[in-house]
């Protein structure tokens, strides 16, 4: 038995090992993001502790570790933010302390104004460090024996911050500077396979004749489901592209004049109205249960219904080979994909015609708001349409360069 768990430890080491291997690994990104942030922290605290011999050496390194952002634009971004907000929670303890003296009521009133001073919008999400700032440096007002030492302490919170803040600021760019290219694949990727994953199991269960109402609720429920992977998708694609402002690794530089971006997000917004067509299939199935007198007539129009449901299961399953495509997206072999992207769409466009072909062969309404024929043939096309639009969208991406080599 502990042969076995000792296997399984090794295991374990070792695919974290391979993780790590891998550059845009998130075991990788996080081990970098440690190592960046005790560095920075290293450095502040030689430098407040050991250089300047402060009061207060403290505050430095805990700045550093908070500016060493995702990306690069963040850590400037929110360096100044922050650096703001503690200049502005020192101020308002400078004003009132020094004029009204370290008591109660002092406290008070400093508590209140900083408060009010960090719902500043333009200060963000650092707002709340101007109250912090503010407690802080009260505190050391108060352990101040005269007026010239509490104006150096106070003056000194805000040298340690702005020490802390260019030394993390200055870590994350200089050292391996974070580039989070690969998260705008990642997000239509997810988005793509979502798709098929869902699709690869509704179509064969409709292949074979009208599927029970547990199996349509299922297909709905997870439909359903999808709103935090577009939240996700989303913010993967922008962190991908602030990830590239003000980078300074060369390839980074290159990437900004091309139309990458533009095509992955063209595509993912393609992918969320896709996921809206599917959502509408999956509901319009189930709404066909809940009427019980027509699931007791279901033997009368099966007959018709049967055909236009192997008609629609193959539609669906074009609709899989495309998004499988999407799902492997990889823009060093986007001219190969696009190419495949557009063979597929054209052959989803057969599939679609087919559809149509089928409820008028049979005979099938399409405007009985009681029947789901109407619903489906519209979706299918609108499906069709975004694939043909997708496969459009990265095949010009790839046309105009946008899928040349990286180093990154």
């Amino acid at each position: 038995m502990s042969d076995t768990v000792t296997r399984e430890k090794w295991e374990r080491v070792a695919d974290w090992g391979r993780r790590l291997r891998r550059p845009e690994s998130s075991a990788r990104r996080s081990l970098l993001l440690i190592l960046k942030s005790a560095l920075a922290a290293t450095v502040s605290w030689f430098v407040s502790y050991e250089l300047m011999n402060a009061t207060s050496p403290a505050f430095a390194p805990f700045s550093a570790v908070l500016m060493v952002q995702v990306t690069v634009y963040q850590s400037v971004v929110q360096s100044l933010r922050y650096v703001g907000a503690v200049a502005a929670g020192v101020a308002v303890q400078a004003v009132l302390g020094l004029s009204a003296g370290p008591d109660l009521v002092t406290f008070a009133l400093v508590a209140l104004v900083a408060l009010v001073i960090s719902r500043w919008r333009l200060l963000g999400a650092q707002g709340s460090q101007v109250a912090t700032a503010a407690f802080f440096a009260f505190a050391t007002y108060t352990g101040a024996s005269s007026d010239t030492d509490q104006v150096k302490e106070l003056g000194q919170i805000v040298l340690l911050v702005l020490i802390g803040s260019a030394v993390g600021v200055g870590v994350n760019v200089l050292i391996a500077p974070p580039l989070r290219y690969r998260s705008a694949e990642w997000g239509i990727r997810a988005l793509a396979q979502e798709i098929h994953d869902l699709l690869d199991t509704m179509a064969p269960e409709l292949g074979e004749g009208a599927p029970d109402a547990d199996t349509t609720q299922g297909w709905r429920d997870r439909a359903d489901r999808t709103g935090t992977l577009i939240s996700q998708s989303r913010e993967g694609l922008r962190t991908a592209r602030e990830s590239l402002r003000l980078n300074p690794r060369p390839w980074a530089r290159r990437r900004r004049g091309t139309l990458a971006f533009e095509a992955y997000d063209r595509t993912m917004e393609a992918l969320v109205r896709m996921i809206s067509q599917v959502t509408a299939i999956t509901r319009s199935l189930d709404l066909q249960h809940q009427d019980e007198k027509q699931q007791e007539e279901e033997s009368g129009p099966d007959r018709d219904y049967a055909p236009f449901l192997r008609a629609y299961a193959t539609f669906l399953s074009s609709v899989v080979d495309f998004t499988e495509i999407l799902a492997t997206l990889d823009e060093d072999h986007l001219r190969d994909q696009a190419g495949r992207l557009d063979e597929a769409a054209d052959g989803l466009e057969r599939c679609r015609r087919e559809v149509v072909r089928t409820t008028e062969d049979r005979g099938l309404s399409l405007t009985d708001p009681t029947e789901p024929y109407g619903v489906l043939v519209v979706e299918a096309t609108r499906l069709s349409e975004e694939c043909r639009y997708t496969a459009d969208v990265l095949g010009n991406s790839a046309e105009n360069g946008s899928s040349g080599s990286r180093t990154a």
